[in-house]
């Protein structure tokens, strides 16, 4: 066994040594490190609330990556992890990295000259945030519940999330149209336009609601259908910023998506 491991360690080197004087070789992608063992903790025991933020970081990390689903609650024991993660520097830091990535993406882009190309925002959780609805909801501790939330939504308090509004004004600036396309209903449209001015987002092209023939789809299918009416108009569908698996995947995908981070909820 030790021979094998000795061997193993030492393929990278010898492939290293093997491409040395190769024209082509890129050392910034080759060799890639073997890892034979994992560190089993940080040599000590861990205590009972070490552990089980250990083990609700890695459910988040599941839900973020889409291999938790469906859902419909957080899990009891994650609450406090939830919520402190949502009101803390980890949840500002996650959502500044996903805008300062779909900037350096936006600013690569090469816009046609036919005024052709689109990014699609959704809106809740991705512009502008219901943190104070979940505040008082346990923070996705409970079952979602459809009329609350429309009551909520009526108030038109909801504030914006800063970097995702430094992201939607750099889009704007750079000659893209913006569509927002958004899982509420075509009732709510007036309270969310203001909502939205009030908050600071200006200046789209489209905002596409459910209409009331929209209402059983689920949002990967409404959205699908939208985003395929928005390519079959003539637009390309350049980048795609939502909260949500269901906002990105599906039917006429973006060229590139970004998901912004929401352990609160998942929606199908």
């Amino acid at each position: 066994m030790k021979i094998f491991t000795i061997f193993v360690a030492l393929c990278p080197l010898l492939f290293s040594l093997s491409l040395a004087n190769h024209d082509s070789f890129n050392s910034h992608v080759l060799p890639r490190p073997l890892i034979l063992e994992y560190p089993n903790g940080n040599g000590g025991v861990e205590s009972d609330e070490q552990l089980l933020e250990l083990q609700c970081n890695s459910w988040r990390f599941a839900v973020e990556a889409n291999n938790v689903n469906p859902w419909t609650t957080i899990p009891a024991e994650c609450a406090d992890y939830v919520k402190n993660y949502l009101m803390g520097r980890p949840y500002r830091m996650d959502l500044d990295q996903v805008s300062n990535e779909a900037s350096a993406f936006a600013k690569s882009v090469h816009l046609g000259d036919d005024g052709k190309d689109v990014w699609v925002f959704d809106i809740d959780e991705t512009l502008i945030s219901n943190l104070p609805y979940y505040a008082d909801h346990g923070y996705g501790l409970e079952v979602f519940d459809h009329m609350e939330f429309d009551k909520w939504v009526e108030k038109g308090m909801a504030p914006a999330i800063e970097p995702s509004l430094k992201l939607y004004e750099e889009v704007l600036a750079l000659g893209f149209k913006v569509f927002l396309l958004t899982g509420r209903s075509e009732q709510h449209r007036n309270i969310t336009v203001q909502n939205l001015m009030n908050v600071g987002f200006k200046n789209w092209d489209k905002l596409i609601l459910r209409a009331a023939d929209d209402h059983g789809k689920t949002a990967i299918v409404y959205k699908s259908k939208k985003r395929d009416e928005i390519v079959k108009e003539g637009y390309r569908i350049v980048g795609n910023s939502g909260d949500q698996w269901s906002d990105l995947l599906g039917s006429s995908m973006s060229m590139r998506s970004f998901k912004v981070p929401n352990p609160m909820y998942y929606i199908p």
